[in-house]
């Protein structure tokens, strides 16, 4: 990273995810010149780097920001065995039996406590790392310990791209209950904008949550917004699982599966998820339950890069995952690859909702995901299974092909909203 500029390697690391708060405050580059250039100095930069020296810096930006992510957690976050970020100090068991836990308990793994999380059905027993190990030597002592057992962190995810405005906000998100929903997301809390004016009804699964973040604010204008910024589906009801609140420790594994059950109870039919993180055992079953329950999954691939590791919840079975293009269709030359690739949307040179009541430029497989499932939402309507054919047939017919003909690993089955873009 040393041939990086200072400016280029901060903007890298944005494309790339979520800058934890207090690495963003720690560099120099004024937020304001973030803002002015973010979206045009990427572009230009990551178009000229031969492939080869893209992928390698792509790579080095992600450790880079997991790094980071752990450092300046002050403890709450750490890396489990395989290098992933996860909540620190926690280990999760599902549908453990009590023998499970007595054995834990036994040998240091204290029960810390129990839930069957409502609208999914799965038991989830969190267990205290004992005092003096590592997150990781605790996962593989607590494998050996108990064979059977489905044991894993408390994996984090980040937002996969972020707007030009990185400020904090600190206004509180609407909470007005919705009758009908129509559509979900899952990510930071909403903020109030001129753009955003339908119904939303925000609810909190992290400490401090429902609260307003820069990203999550952007995703619902792409969702629902008119006027300055053109959502997807404007005029339709929105519900918002606030996964990160103020909790440095959000975007968890427990969250979003908390977060997913609560679309089941409210028969969301389709939801939205623009976050990336490693395969999860707890994410990949509440994924699994609440599809079988009729929810539809949109997610993004990532930022990342093609070479880095294949992104969840977008690699699972049945979640539809979406790429990003620019104004000229061209894929995203930083988007990461998951294990199937559904569909692209457009992802840069486009404008959300910003703090303020301002509109920022974007730029992000983040920002594909929404105009997909804004799409989605209006071939499924209500959370049933046996629609959910017919559903993607009618997605497939609006999608244009791109690239090689027919589907392929860079585009999916086509560009899906092509036109609901801000410029």
């Amino acid at each position: 990273m040393k041939s990086l500029s200072p400016m280029l390697k901060y903007m890298l690391l944005c494309v790339a995810g979520t800058v934890p708060a207090m690495l963003a405050a720690q560099l120099v580059v004024p937020v304001g010149i973030i803002g002015r250039t973010l979206n045009s100095l990427p572009r230009t930069d990551l178009d000229k780097l031969p492939v080869g020296d893209l992928t390698q810096r792509l790579t080095e930006i992600r450790l880079d920001r997991l790094e980071a992510l752990v450092r300046t957690s002050r403890g709450s976050i750490a890396f489990d065995e395989q290098r992933n970020p996860a909540v620190s100090g926690v280990l999760i068991v599902m549908d453990a039996s009590a023998e499970d836990v007595t054995t834990a308990g036994q040998a240091g793994f204290a029960l810390l406590d129990r839930e069957t999380i409502e609208g999914i059905d799965i038991d989830v027993a969190r267990l205290a790392v004992p005092k003096g190990q590592t997150l990781g030597h605790a996962i593989k002592s607590l494998r050996k310990l108990l064979p059977t057992a489905d044991i894993s962190a408390d994996n984090l995810y980040v937002q996969s791209g972020m707007p030009a405005q990185q400020m904090a906000v600190g206004a509180r998100a609407s909470t007005r209950t919705v009758a009908r929903p129509a559509i979900g997301m899952i990510d930071g809390g909403v903020g109030a904008h001129p753009a955003i004016t339908g119904a939303i009804e925000a609810q909190g699964f992290a400490r401090g949550a429902p609260s307003a973040n820069p990203h999550g604010t952007a995703i619902a204008s792409l969702l629902i917004g008119s006027g300055m910024v053109r959502g997807a589906a404007a005029g339709k009801m929105l519900l918002v699982a606030d996964v990160y609140g103020s909790d440095p420790a959000g975007g968890n594994a427990t969250a979003i599966a908390r977060a997913l059950g609560w679309f089941v109870q409210r028969a969301v039919p389709v939801v939205t998820i623009s976050l990336v993180g490693p395969a999860n055992p707890l994410l990949g079953k509440a994924i699994a339950s609440a599809q079988a329950k009729g929810l539809m999954i949109v997610a993004a691939v990532g930022n990342d890069g093609p070479a880095a590791p294949p992104s969840y919840p977008a690699s699972y079975a049945g979640v539809i995952a979406v790429t990003g293009v620019d104004r000229r269709g061209r894929a995203l030359p930083e988007a990461s690859r998951a294990l199937h690739l559904d569909y692209a949307a457009p992802g840069a040179d486009m404008l959300a909702a910003a703090p303020g009541g301002k509109t920022v430029r974007v730029r992000g497989t983040s920002f594909a995901s929404p105009l997909v499932a804004a799409r989605l939402a209006q071939h499924y309507t209500a959370p049933v299974p046996a629609r959910r054919a017919a559903a993607i047939k009618a997605l497939d017919m609006e999608a244009r092909d791109l690239g090689a003909k027919g589907t392929d690993n860079v585009y999916g089955r086509g560009l899906i909203c092509g036109a609901c873009r801000t410029p």
